[in-house]
């Protein structure tokens, strides 16, 4: 049977939050749109039915012929743009856009400049830090994209500045974001469930530079070196001593000082948040900032109140001389990684890592030099747990665990003063939480129980 569709139409492919925040702001520009979604209960139906009741609304298979149809499709980030019938559309010229093209077109319409970050790890902290900075030197911010709110929601007249997070997901769909300042923080191997190689992953990342003004790029890593025309100006941040213009550490009166060139600007000492890992954030956060024209001021005065987000390397507590460690948004072997290579080095013992849940399709093998160095004990958990275990079999301690109440209980009776126990599970939650945060939650309680 054939589907009767208007002469033009936009399709909203996927009804979760991102879908959501599309069709309302459609919805406010009078254009008419239609949503198709694979679940037969997608999360935001009965919210989308109350408030527009007229919009045809597709569950299941999507429909080849519907895609093809439509004037644009606007694809939410959890939906591949490899499936069969966006393959097709794509053939027929249809564009396929993400929920970023709308906004950064409206962006660049009301003339405010975009902060656009990403990274396979710390891209939250950067952008709520660079958010924050902006928000401590009297802008308005709007703050948002992969992180709290959908980009489109944030539209606001009185925005001075947007902050956005964008996944590799959003990116994949994106074209020309033409942002003030762009910056891949750093790549490591993620989704790889999703990514036929790491290339594929890497140049979804690497779209964040099309059309930019200016580049952040990370020193320290050379797969965040951008495409870019010799007319766009790129800043490089750094855990070395920086060129003249670029951020990086120097030493002064015996202490490490974040600096720009010659030029030290705040004491590491200083700095609300804690691990080498964090200083990074710290000092890619100030390029961007300089970037946009943030006063030098406001982003130190920042960076001595900033504590960092939850469930990312967030201290629960300390007992009986043993630093328990929250990181459970560590859902990638990236993340880990930086977590241990943060904090390991100031120890004055050793950390006691728990880790495991959804790989994702990742190499685990990464871990094993920093728990080498780093490590006394590794205690695995969840879905994958054996796929690390092969990837550390013969090269650090580990043991399994059940769950994570005999991981915390199990850590707690070997760790001594002067260790560290941390939760950095390389891995996605999804096979014993609802995500991230109710693992970062349920292990809190269970430390704070410990006391």
């Amino acid at each position: 049977m054939s589907l009767i569709v208007s002469d033009r139409f936009s399709l909203i492919i996927g009804l979760g939050k991102t879908g959501f925040s599309c069709a309302q702001y459609l919805a406010a520009q009078g254009e008419r749109f239609q949503v198709a979604d694979s679940r037969q209960q997608p999360p935001f139906l009965h919210q989308l039915r109350s408030e527009q009741p007229d919009v045809a609304v597709h569950l299941g298979d999507f429909p080849h012929d519907l895609c093809q149809a439509a004037s644009q499709i606007i694809l939410s980030p959890g939906v591949s743009m490899q499936e069969p019938a966006l393959v097709e559309a794509a053939k027929v010229g249809v564009p396929i856009r993400s929920d970023i093209d709308l906004f950064a077109q409206a962006a660049r319409s009301a003339g405010v400049p975009v902060v656009a970050i990403t990274g396979s790890n710390a891209k939250s902290t950067v952008t709520s830090l660079v958010g924050e900075m902006a928000h401590n030197a009297g802008l308005k911010a709007g703050i948002g994209g992969n992180l709290g709110e959908p980009a489109v929601s944030l539209l606001d007249d009185d925005v001075d500045l947007y902050v956005i997070e964008l996944s590799s997901f959003q990116l994949e769909s994106t074209t020309g974001l033409g942002a003030a300042v762009a910056c891949v923080l750093n790549v490591s191997p993620d989704h790889m469930d999703r990514y036929d190689s790491l290339m594929a992953y890497h140049q979804a990342k690497h779209r964040i530079f099309q059309s930019c003004k200016a580049a952040v790029v990370n020193g320290d890593d050379a797969l965040t070196n951008p495409l870019v025309p010799d007319t766009v100006k790129q800043t490089r941040f750094s855990l070395a001593d920086p060129d003249v213009g670029q951020f990086g550490l120097r030493k002064k009166g015996g202490e490490v000082w974040l600096a720009q060139g010659l030029q030290p600007l705040l004491a590491v000492s200083q700095m609300a948040m804690s691990g080498l890992h964090n200083v990074a954030n710290a000092l890619a956060a100030l390029a961007l900032g300089q970037a946009v024209k943030l006063p030098m001021d406001a982003m130190l005065n920042t960076l001595k109140t900033f504590t960092g987000l939850s469930h990312r390397c967030e201290l629960v507590a300390n007992i009986d001389g043993v630093d328990y460690i929250n990181d459970s948004k560590g859902t990638n072997v990236g993340a880990t990684v930086a977590a241990l290579e943060g904090f390991g080095p100031d120890l004055t013992g050793k950390i006691i890592l728990i880790a495991g849940g959804v790989g994702k399709g990742a190499d685990f093998s990464d871990l094993a030099a920093p728990l080498k160095h780093f490590g006394k004990q590794t205690l695995l958990m969840g879905q994958d747990a054996s796929q690390i275990e092969q990837a550390l079999s013969g090269q650090v301690m580990f043991s399994h665990v059940h769950n994570m109440q005999n991981a915390v209980k199990t850590a707690s009776q070997m760790a001594e003063s002067g260790d560290l126990v941390l939760l950095s599970p390389a891995c996605a939650s999804f096979d014993a939480y609802s995500g991230f945060q109710a693992r970062g939650d349920h292990f809190a309680e269970l430390v704070r129980a410990l006391a």
